[in-house]
């Protein structure tokens, strides 16, 4: 059953499947305009003047050779920032760049050059005295100058490498040869400008800084002597070079230093003497006479003296002479050796005393050191933060100074990052046009072209051109399509049991047998929205197919205002349709038999004055059950909708209603506008058919044709 919901402006086709339908539909349209720019873009390309276009290449480096360890004073950045490749880029399209060029070919007086470009010299720059362009136009055309060469001049990066081609096309080949290698020495130069002027403009920052910092540095230095003097702060030179140099050194500080270390030494010194006066007086024998060379020579003689003495008493007495005399030097060496040995006691403890006097006498001066120590420390708290002042200032002058000498040798060096790798050659062969290339693209531009006005001119075709819109325009569902019959009759072709018409209402009958319960409805009215749709030959055709299946049909001519009925059956309309409407009863003299399509049929019979007052009343609807009592089914040959109240009448009588819908002959809006009309009167409308279908006329093109005259090529082929 119809449901106008259904009806959608889309298609619920895949999107390529609807680009291939407008694509077929519209195929000589797109064929057609391919075709013309195609051409069009043939003469056009012969008519274009050739232009040449010359290429030289460069090498940008990230980081310039460097022939000393300096560095410049811009920063380095990393190899992966492609921030410096991007700059570089940018200034091989500047506009100094390019009126450089121009400056340094002298193109700004050349008319030729300005001729060749098509510049206009309208302007007051351009006006000439004594047959040369004014001096006062000069900066103008130089600008002008840059322009036109910027404007043709390619600037083409090699991917992943350093390399740069730099492209200049002109009609003639020498001068884009010339412009493209003056570009890239001129590139060259400004880069090693920019170097310059980068390194001068730091040298002279640096040398304002050096001057603000040797200033800086002198008054520190004032400041802190004025201190010292005042503050009486004596202070060593520094001692030592490089990292083992020591700060300055206060003179009370060595001197402690040197004290201290003397007192140590005295110490030490007292406590040895010390220990010598001790062990001697313990003892009563020193170490220092043990080992004193005389006093061990003195008691060597008396051992030997002792030991003769010792011998001579064996035999003598001690009165002996002899053994008198031993024992007289033995007394005397007791006595020298006595006379030694307090000699050198003596001389321990006066060492002990002068050692215990120096050490007391330094100790004193070291604990006077001190005191003057710790307040030339306390009077040094200022003075120090003086000498760090000078410190800091000394370093930055220093640095300065150093950076300063680096700039002057880097910027003398003047290595250039930038290099030419190779020169372009006159250009033997023109870039543009290229007949190939432009025909391609013409071709293209054609076919896109032409596939946009093929899918506007979809938008705004309304006609149903294939049997899948009848559901997806309509919302209607679709019963069969008709094929378009050409010169031959329908009831002929209906005659034809082979025919493309028979197989394609069979069809129809099919899809008639599943709208209700009970099969094909038992009456039906057949419409369209307006005349010569092939409504009535559907109608025709539906009762011939019912017949051919042992069905009792009748077909009335419903269309009282133009009957056609009559004509099938050979015999005049004077009594029909509108006799029953007006009040006869006698049905069997009203029809005829169609005995060569099996069925009985009703004309529309006298035409009424105004048709839509007979269908007003009940006799329609006693006529169709008087004739559902003797027949199987009733078909009525309705009028079309648009315009007239007689189709939604007779749909509002009938159990359901076939749309005929005419493929590329009707507005599918005007379509809808009807069948809002049938619903309207309560119609139950079946389904439509799609008449007077031409399969190469599709939005496909391909697959409707199956099926129809299959028996008939069978029958050819058999021949």
């Amino acid at each position: 059953m119809f449901d106008p919901n259904q009806a959608t402006t889309g298609d619920s086709m895949p999107i390529i499947r609807q680009y291939l339908r407008i694509a077929m539909r519209w195929r000589y349209v797109i064929l057609g305009v391919a075709a013309t720019c195609l051409v069009l873009g043939l003469i056009a390309t012969l008519l274009m003047t050739p232009k040449y276009t010359a290429t030289s290449t460069i090498e940008i480096s990230r980081e310039s050779s460097q022939v000393t360890n300096f560095q410049g004073v811009e920063r380095e950045t990393s190899i992966a920032d492609q921030e410096f490749y991007q700059t570089q880029y940018g200034l091989l399209r500047s506009r100094t760049l390019a009126e450089r060029v121009a400056n340094q070919l002298r193109l700004i007086d050349d008319r030729a050059f300005f001729e060749r470009f098509g510049v206009n010299q309208d302007d007051p720059a351009f006006r000439e005295i004594n047959g040369r362009y004014a001096a006062a136009g000069r900066a103008t055309r130089q600008r002008i100058a840059g322009e036109v060469l910027l404007k043709y001049v390619g600037i083409a990066p090699t991917r992943l490498s350093r390399l740069v081609e730099i492209n200049f096309t002109s009609p003639d080949a020498e001068f884009s040869a010339r412009v493209a290698n003056v570009w890239a020495e001129n590139f060259i130069q400004t880069n090693l400008e920019r170097k310059v002027q980068a390194t001068s403009y730091g040298r002279n920052l640096l040398q304002r800084e050096l001057g603000q910092a040797k200033e800086r540095l002198d008054e520190s230095q004032r400041q802190l002597v004025g201190y010292a003097e005042q503050q009486r702060i004596i202070n060593l030179p520094s001692q030592g070079s490089g990292d083992n140099k020591t700060a300055e050194r206060s003179i009370v500080a060595d001197e402690l230093a040197a004290l201290s270390a003397t007192l140590s030494q005295a110490t030490a010194d007292r406590i040895q003497a010390e220990s010598r006066f001790r062990e001697g007086g313990r003892s009563g024998a020193s170490s220092e006479a043990l080992r004193n060379q005389a006093i061990n020579n003195l008691r060597q003689r008396r051992a030997e003296l002792a030991a003769e003495y010792q011998r001579l008493m064996v035999q003598f007495e001690p009165e002996y002479p002899q053994a008198r005399a031993l024992k007289s030097q033995i007394d005397q060496l007791d006595r020298s050796i006595a006379r030694e040995e307090g000699r050198v006691s003596g001389s321990v403890e006066a060492d002990y005393r002068q050692a215990a006097d120096r050490e007391n006498a330094l100790r004193d001066r070291v604990e006077k050191l001190k005191s003057s120590y710790l307040d030339v420390r306390r009077r040094s708290i200022q003075y120090n933060i003086y000498q760090q002042e000078v410190d800091t200032n000394r370093a930055l002058y220093d640095g300065l100074l150093q950076r300063f000498k680096e700039i002057g040798v880097a910027g003398g060096v003047g290595v250039n990052n930038i290099a030419i790798v190779d020169t372009a050659d006159v250009p033997q062969v023109p870039s543009s046009p290229r007949l190939l290339i432009n025909l391609v693209v013409s071709l293209l531009t054609g076919l896109v072209l032409g596939a946009a006005i093929a899918f506007a001119l979809e938008q705004m075709d309304e006609a149903i051109a294939d049997p899948g819109e009848v559901q997806r325009r309509l919302g209607l569902p679709l019963l069969g399509s008709v094929p378009k019959v050409k010169d031959v009759e329908p009831r002929e072709a209906l005659l034809d049991r082979k025919s493309d018409l028979v197989d394609a209402y069979l069809a129809i009958q099919t899809s008639l047998g599943f709208t209700t319960e009970h099969g094909v409805p038992r009456s039906l009215a057949v419409t369209s929205t307006r005349p010569a749709e092939g409504k009535s030959t559907t109608a025709l055709a539906i009762a011939t197919m019912l017949a051919r299946v042992q069905r009792r049909v009748i077909l009335i001519d419903g269309d009282m205002r133009s009957p056609s009925i009559h004509h099938l059956g050979g015999v005049g309309h004077d009594h029909g349709l509108s006799n029953f409407l007006a009040g006869e009863d006698n049905i069997d003299a009203l029809t005829f038999q169609m005995r060569d399509l099996g069925f009985t049929a009703m004309s529309a019979g006298p035409i009424p004055p105004n048709a839509a007052e007979l269908l007003t009343g009940n006799r329609l609807q006693i006529l169709i059950e008087r004739l559902l009592d003797h027949y199987d089914h009733v078909v009525i040959d309705s009028p079309p909708v648009m315009g007239l109240a007689d189709a939604p009448l007779i749909a509002s009588r009938v159990e359901g209603v076939v749309y005929a819908v005419e493929s590329h002959g009707i507005r599918s809006s005007l379509v809808k506008t009807a069948l809002q009309r049938l619903l309207a009167a309560n119609a139950h409308i079946l389904g439509g058919v799609l008449t007077k279908f031409e399969a190469r006329k599709a939005h496909y093109g391909y697959g409707y044709e199956y099926g129809y005259g299959y028996g008939r090529e069978k029958a050819d082929a058999n021949r």
